[in-house]
């Protein structure tokens, strides 16, 4: 574990938790987590960026034509809730701006219209079922114990990475015993 104190001004939106390598926790093991809306009193919203699901957004939504996006597993809480993020900007109205070249949300009707007209594509748009969520200094306290450790968003890890590899594409980012950790075997660092 890191023996390095976190600092927790660090926390934003578009801050990226990645689960440090000993964590135990079966919803975030080996997870990465996307913060979309931090607040240390109100709470904080995130979407894990890296868990699969075998569903397809055209299983979920009747309107959409041919659009078989991949919905992933935003986290343990609401998961029979829908969102997004993409790269589109303010092409899809009430989006917010989370990081360069990072939007969550928007007007559901104004993206069902512009997937039909073939104006966003896959690589543009993530869908997620649930999403991750902390009560007010809970994830504070999460990263002073620590279970997480706080990384700045590439645009790419969500829309180019290969979401299986992702955790391990960033601790090698990181270097240092981390580099060594991603090597091993999920189960083999557990025993």
């Amino acid at each position: 574990m890191s023996s390095e104190q976190p600092d927790l001004t660090q926390i934003e939106n578009g801050s990226l938790l990645v689960a440090e390598p000993f964590m135990l926790d079966p919803n975030f093991k080996r997870a990465v987590v996307l913060i979309v809306d931090y607040s240390p009193t109100d709470g904080s919203i995130g979407f894990i960026l890296n868990r699969s699901t075998p569903l397809k957004l055209s299983e979920l939504i009747e309107d959409i034509d041919d659009f078989d996006a991949p919905v992933f597993y935003g986290g343990p809480v609401a998961e029979n809730t829908l969102h997004f993020l993409h790269n589109v900007g303010s092409l899809i109205e009430e989006s917010v701006k989370i990081a360069p070249g990072v939007y969550w949300g928007g007007h559901f009707e104004s993206l069902k219209f512009l997937i039909n007209q073939k104006l966003i594509q896959i690589e543009n748009i993530r869908f997620f079922m649930g999403y991750s969520g902390w009560d007010s200094q809970q994830l504070q306290q999460e990263i002073k114990e620590p279970s997480w450790f706080i990384d700045q968003i590439d645009p790419n890890y969500i829309f180019k990475s290969k979401p299986e590899h992702l955790w391990k594409e960033i601790l090698e980012k990181k270097g240092d015993h981390y580099s060594a950790i991603s090597q091993m075997d999920g189960d083999y660092i557990f025993n």
